[in-house]
């Protein structure tokens, strides 16, 4: 059975339209992916090392821009307003190789800060920036290169116990040198911490559990000596009354006795 030309005609229009709406979309899709962020300026490099560069330095930026491309390779963020990198600022960069963070006002890296870049990552600057300490779980893995001088750091027990768990290339810890400390007589002040190999900033804090535990133990036993000293003199008042009451009982029987003699004789 034949069907009519008109029909056949009509058909392959609408699935004509169909395949041109479905191409339109997933290059709209494709452009949002891709085209750059607001404000900022990108370009693309050919090569083994290629890929997107995404600049927005100097934009007096005070947040992470949403609409980032997910192809972007180097992203330059330096010279902005930015005080904290929240979880997952990146999350959804998995080519990123580059990221220039130095020149903000960042004194906070939340924890997952830098989730989803470990296998990515291969240079981070975070320098001249204020970060005071650094967190584990802000890296999550990440093993890049780093720059981190020009931060106001304070090497304290805090910062010395994080430095096992940071991943980062041990070079790029060199960077961290101590413009504060705790104990400020540690002598910490102006040294790479990385090299202060003899430094044990802990030491105070252990004083201070021991001293704290002591001082629990004297109050404990405190209690159990009173309690002890309560429960001895009560049993000696119970006892004394007891005692008296026991040499009460032969004078009254004999009172009883000189009672019933008198009241035979009358």
């Amino acid at each position: 059975m034949l069907l009519p030309s008109g029909w056949l005609l009509r058909h392959s229009v609408v699935m004509w339209l169909l395949f041109h709406s479905l191409v339109l979309m997933t290059l709209c899709f494709h452009h949002a992916a891709t085209s750059c962020s607001k404000r900022c300026y990108c370009s693309d490099s050919e090569g083994a090392f290629g890929g997107k560069t995404m600049r927005c330095s100097n934009l007096h930026l005070t947040e992470i821009p949403q609409d980032i491309p997910n192809d972007t390779r180097r992203l330059y963020l330096d010279y902005n307003l930015l005080t904290s990198i929240p979880a997952n600022a990146f999350h959804d960069l998995p080519l990123l190789a580059e990221l220039d963070l130095s020149h903000n006002e960042l004194a906070l890296l939340e924890p997952g800060a830098f989730r989803g870049l470990a296998a990515s990552l291969q240079f981070l600057d975070l320098s001249s920036n204020q970060l005071t300490t650094l967190d584990p779980d802000a890296f999550e893995g990440v093993t890049a290169r780093s720059n981190l001088t020009g931060n106001p750091w304070h090497c304290d027990c805090r910062l010395q116990t994080a430095f096992p768990h940071l991943d980062l290339e041990p070079v790029s810890l060199t960077g961290i040198i101590c413009q504060t400390s705790e104990p400020s007589d540690s002598g910490a002040q102006g040294v790479p911490f990385l090299l202060a190999k003899d430094l044990d900033l802990c030491v105070v804090l252990k004083k201070t559990t021991d001293v704290a535990m002591l001082v629990t133990m004297f109050g404990w036993f405190t209690m159990v000596i009173s309690y002890l000293v309560y429960y001895v003199r009560h049993n000696q008042e119970d006892a004394r009354r007891h005692l008296e009451y026991l040499k009460s009982l032969p004078s009254r029987q004999g009172k009883s006795e000189e009672s019933s003699t008198i009241s035979t004789v009358v």
